[in-house]
């Protein structure tokens, strides 16, 4: 496919989802193609889609076909790289593979770059091995961690966003030419100038209230069913507080169920989820499967101190007893514990505010952006002037 001359840096990316699902992964895909667009950087996604998307994407999308996952069918599974599809991506001619989730659709993409001998590159953006204990599959985490060895051993560099997610995949072999790319924050939007009276008034909060948040998808592999424990423990043993939980998914009647006093608020974004965090005091996410956690750093910009479980992406923002705290999700006592002393200790958490905005403001996306782009367009040249 090329002539060995070193090319202008074109990138073809392929994900297991882009822009039907509006989470962590999908935005930061899509804030990575905005970047490239305004560098000039010609930048074509493989993806499968929705008749509806679930918001505006930025750049071309080539659609490729997908089924629901059963036990997840808000999400879909690329069922590989049609003839169409493939014929899409040479006539774009690529000089990199950027591969963001080891799907089939991935596999495919990483087998044609192989053919036409490109490089590849993977972010890594979802410790999907982690999640299967969840849905009753944990007997196939040691399958699923020989498929990754295999697939990222013939990348030519993988890029977790924390430098503990680095170390954890490289203990568990799954990967050894790594570099972070990490992730940012708009502190603007995310501040604790947001913070609004009339916000939690109309949503039946009193202005005394402590209100404990959550963020996410309400999904099991976010440990949605440790919280809910947490807090019931938290109420029987009289503590006053008022949960928060922002997102939509599967687990929303059980959590109603299981925390009835909570306020839920729905899917939100914007300035109407600046508000929300802003508004909060503190922010719980027992999740252990996080290699960043976009939302915590969203809320400690906010303003909020973090107690969150002891996961690889999760450590590499909160420090432990300065700006939140960090738990082992096999001790719910230890989240009962922490999770009361900053609901009863106003100066602490007026402290641990203050450090977690200042630690927030280290994560800037242009600096960050600008390096993975660097290191793209290494790897591209060369590459190409190898040949």
């Amino acid at each position: 496919m090329s002539d060995g001359a070193a090319k202008p840096l074109r990138i073809a990316l392929f994900t297991g989802n882009y822009n039907y699902i509006k989470d962590g992964v999908a935005l930061t895909l899509n804030r990575l193609v905005a970047y490239f667009e305004k560098n000039n950087i010609p930048v074509l996604i493989f993806s499968p889609t929705a008749a509806e998307p679930a918001f505006q994407s930025v750049g071309e999308v080539v659609s490729v076909p997908s089924l629901a996952i059963p036990f997840r069918s808000e999400y879909r599974i690329a069922l590989g790289l049609p003839k169409a599809a493939r014929a899409r991506l040479l006539e774009f001619a690529p000089t990199l593979i950027h591969i963001a989730v080891p799907d089939r659709l991935g596999y495919q993409a990483l087998q044609q770059a192989e053919a036409w001998k490109l490089p590849v590159v993977a972010t890594f953006h979802t410790r999907y091995d982690t999640y299967l204990k969840f849905y009753g599959f944990g007997f196939l985490e040691k399958f699923a961690r020989n498929y990754f060895r295999n697939f990222y051993a013939r990348c030519k560099m993988v890029y977790p966003p924390s430098q503990s997610m680095v170390d954890a995949l490289r203990a568990d072999g799954i990967a050894e030419h790594m570099e972070v790319f990490g992730r940012g924050v708009d502190s603007e939007l995310f501040s604790p100038k947001r913070r609004s009276l009339e916000w939690r008034r109309k949503n039946g909060i009193a202005d005394d209230d402590v209100v404990v948040s959550f963020v996410s998808r309400l999904v099991k592999e976010k440990n949605t069913d440790l919280m809910a424990r947490c807090f019931q423990r938290l109420r029987e043993h009289g503590v006053k507080f008022r949960p928060l939980i922002v997102g939509l998914g599967p687990e929303q009647k059980n959590l109603r169920l299981a925390i009835p006093d909570a306020v839920f608020a729905g899917f939100m974004q914007g300035e109407d989820l600046a508000v929300a965090y802003a508004s909060s005091d503190i922010f719980f996410f027992a999740s252990e499967s996080e290699t960043f956690g976009n939302v915590t750093l969203e809320a400690m910009a906010s303003g909020l101190p973090a107690l969150v479980a002891d996961a690889t992406g999760s450590r590499s923002i909160v420090e432990d007893g300065k700006n939140g705290f960090v738990q082992n999700a096999r001790d719910e006592m230890g989240f009962d514990h922490h999770l009361t002393r900053l609901i009863e200790d106003r100066a602490l958490r007026q402290a641990m505010s203050k450090a977690a905005r200042e630690r927030a403001l280290a994560f800037n996306w242009d600096a960050i952006l600008a390096k993975l782009v660097a290191s793209f367009r290494a790897i591209s040249d060369q590459y190409n002037s190898a040949k």
